[in-house]
């Protein structure tokens, strides 16, 4: 019969597969094969129009839907970040923001008001957010060399913010003056020139001293001062060769030769000596937003600071860095 024929046919491919496929690819051939001839000898099964119909429009109701979810997370991931506010911020949970980036960035401020802090006020919860960043190059062009800022790529994870910040705030000749005293004030950050050279730095404010151009928080508003930059590493730090600060190697042990005789290891000296560097930096603020029913401020900034020195052995680069910031008077 010809249900017989077709049958033999089907084993003979089999056998085909058999001797021919790997035996990964064998037994998923053989296993749609037989479920293909299963499907090809099943009695088919009737349906009316009105069922058909009522199917269409519900495979129709699926792929619209998956094509509107899919248009959503597009725009989600394509779209810039939209401003938030703390107190939007406040309102989620820690689900609510785990991965989703708003753990780095700072709140913005609605309004254009007026704020006169009162006497033993303090600055929290401020917030300061890097938005681009450059380092200081020696560009040569027609013979000569200038000194300019080249725009860099951050490279480190959302986790270059600074937050929970706070200090006091005083008035100084009719001026206001704000102390930072503590928080998340330093964060470990490395950016990346356009030729691949990677410059890491410590991003902090630690140490601030601003000072204001006025008596009261308005836009318009500026105030800046000198902050500290620590060493990026510690004295626990060893290097490839062993040596640290206060442990390890004094010397690269594999490198006897290079430290011994008259002139000892002066090639070596920055090297070997490790040293935890401190340094100044500058930021300047302005003051773009005030909500005085929040009592909150938020603005623009502009940071310079030196980089790593690698522990006394190499000479530092400078770094900007321009953003926003938050701040709540209390």
């Amino acid at each position: 019969s010809i249900i017989s024929k077709l049958t033999s046919v089907h084993h003979l491919t089999i056998l085909y597969y058999y001797h021919t496929l790997p035996r990964s690819k064998m037994k998923l051939s053989i296993a749609a094969s037989l479920v293909a001839s299963a499907a090809a000898f099943a009695p088919a099964t009737v349906q009316t129009q009105g069922t058909q119909l009522m199917g269409m429009k519900e495979d129709a109701a699926k792929i619209a839907g998956a094509a509107a979810v899919t248009a959503i997370t597009v725009g989600a991931i394509a779209q810039p970040a939209q401003a938030i506010t703390k107190s939007e911020l406040n309102e989620l949970s820690y689900l609510q923001v785990k991965g989703t980036g708003l753990a780095n960035r700072c709140p913005e401020v609605i309004g254009e008001d007026s704020i006169t802090p009162k006497s033993g006020s303090r600055l929290v919860d401020m917030c300061i957010e890097p938005k681009a960043w450059a380092v200081e190059e020696e560009i040569g062009k027609a013979g000569k060399t200038e000194k300019k800022f080249v725009n860099s790529k951050v490279m480190t994870r959302q986790t270059y913010t600074l937050d929970g910040i706070e200090g006091s705030i005083k008035s100084e000749g009719g001026n206001i003056v704000f102390q930072e005293e503590e928080g998340i004030d330093y964060a470990p950050t490395t950016v990346q020139l356009p030729g691949g050279e990677r410059v890491p730095f410590l991003f902090t404010v630690k140490e601030l001293k601003a000072v204001g151009n006025g008596p009261a928080f308005k836009p318009g508003f500026q105030m800046g001062g000198t902050t500290t930059t620590p060493s990026y590493r510690t004295g626990l730090f060893l290097d490839p060769k062993g040596r640290g600060g206060t442990t390890g190697y004094d010397m690269a042990v594999a490198l006897p030769g290079l430290q011994s005789g008259e002139e000892g290891d002066d090639e070596l000296f920055n090297e070997n000596n490790k040293t935890f560097d401190i340094t100044q930096g500058r930021i300047e603020m302005e003051v773009n937003k005030v909500n005085a029913e929040e009592q909150e401020i938020g603005g623009v900034y502009v940071a310079t600071q030196l980089g790593d020195t690698d522990m006394g052995s190499k000479v530092p680069k400078k770094i900007l860095t321009k953003g926003i910031f938050y701040a709540k008077i209390q």
